[in-house]
């Protein structure tokens, strides 16, 4: 054989090679249909949902039940084609909890992820390192628990989903001596920008209807409450506002408990932790404090979540979990109303009025704020009750 013919043989089983390995043009591995256009997904638009929040370090538990709440709204939109010819992606970015990192989760969303609408922060400070950079990019963001007083003010590309500090506590406090009937009481915060908030909101409105009688502060990852609570032991208050989480709230209840200091324990939504009732046992026994969300509630839309949440994670949602599924919904809707891009998305979630969420009737006012009622849950045989 010559040459020329030798290259030729080789040159047609080359080819009679190529078109048996890749089917006419099919992929050989693509299920039956996908490569013709075929399928829900194909052809969608793709818009990508950023959430921002601690996934790793000592609030990770707060950054991990917000994530799974986004996802499951996710899904469930995705599933259901809520948005037709639309498929949502999560990005998800770890701060740890740190200011810095937050900044930066924020800044690669938007700069290289080329997100539309940003999930989060989770904690307040990583909602204040962020917001400023949303703007800049006129990216939205909604927070489903950032609680800082004022967080919004100036902001049209920020909102969150969540009651500040300021409304929980002093709606807690009117509650405590309208409701309950008590006339003294103590605080007993943590020197952060959550306690101080809390602290601050509590006094003005405990001092307006009825009397502070100490107040005493303590830092994060104290473990010796003692000091605080014999000098609050001497001023006979009725009942202990503890403006904290829910860790030091349940070490402080035991070592109260220990000296006998009998008092009403109240709280803000960082008791809402199971870790509350393992720590703190009997001590916590009958503690009441605010809350934005009650896995009990016995309504069906309440209970389809909690149900999903237990199959997909094995453990019981808590309110992260379910404001944060809130804010995708509510992030949702404003795509179904007024469209996928940045700024259709920042408008609808301006204009959002009483969204019927799980965690309640939900609007957005002219400063982002969110407005919904305020939950109170009581410690009762080792599980939350809602009483109001």
């Amino acid at each position: 054989m010559t040459r020329k013919n030798v290259f030729w043989a080789t040159l047609l089983i080359f080819c009679m090679v190529l078109v048996l390995a890749t089917g006419c043009g099919q992929p050989a591995n693509a299920p039956e249909g996908e490569g013709e256009g075929e399928g829900p997904s194909a052809g969608a638009e793709v818009v990508k949902v950023g959430m921002v929040g601690p996934l790793t370090g000592g609030a990770a538990t707060y950054g991990t039940s917000v994530r799974n709440g986004v996802q499951i709204a996710i899904d469930e939109a995705n599933e259901n084609e809520d948005i037709p010819g639309v498929v949502l992606e999560l990005n998800a970015e770890d701060t740890e909890g740190d200011w810095s990192k937050a900044a930066n989760a924020f800044s690669k969303l938007i700069e290289q992820n080329k997100v539309n609408v940003i999930i989060g922060g989770v904690l307040s400070s990583e909602t204040e390192a962020g917001g400023p950079i949303a703007m800049g990019g006129q990216i939205p963001a909604i927070s489903p628990s950032s609680t800082a007083t004022g967080l919004t003010l100036g902001n049209p590309y920020l909102f969150r989903n969540c009651l500040s500090d300021e409304v929980q506590a002093s709606q807690l406090a009117e509650y405590a001596v309208t409701e309950l009937g008590f006339e003294k009481f103590a605080i007993l915060y943590t020197n952060n920008d959550y306690g101080v908030a809390l602290k601050n909101a509590f006094e003005e409105t405990a001092k307006e209807l009825a009397e502070v009688v100490a107040v005493e502060a303590f830092m994060d990852n104290d473990e010796n409450f003692k000091p605080q609570l014999t000098s609050i032991q001497t001023k006979g208050p009725e009942a202990i506002f503890i403006a904290g989480y829910y860790t030091e709230a349940a070490k402080i209840a035991q070592q109260a408990l220990e000296q006998d200091l009998e008092v009403q324990f109240l709280g803000a939504d960082g008791f809402y932790s199971p870790v509350l009732m393992e720590i703190g046992g009997e001590a916590v026994e009958g503690a009441i404090f605010t809350a934005g969300f009650h896995s009990g509630d016995e309504s069906a839309v309440v209970q389809n979540f909690v149900n999903k949440y237990r199959e997909l994670f094995n453990e019981e949602p808590d309110m992260f979990a379910a404001q944060a599924y809130d804010a995708a919904r509510i992030v949702i809707a404003a795509m179904k109303s007024k469209g996928t891009s940045a700024e259709q998305i920042r408008e609808g979630l301006a204009e959002t009025k009483d969204f019927p969420g799980i965690t309640g009737n939900t609007s957005i006012d002219e400063e982002g704020d969110t407005l919904k009622d305020v939950l109170i849950l009581k410690v009762e045989e080792g599980i939350f009750n809602r009483i109001r």
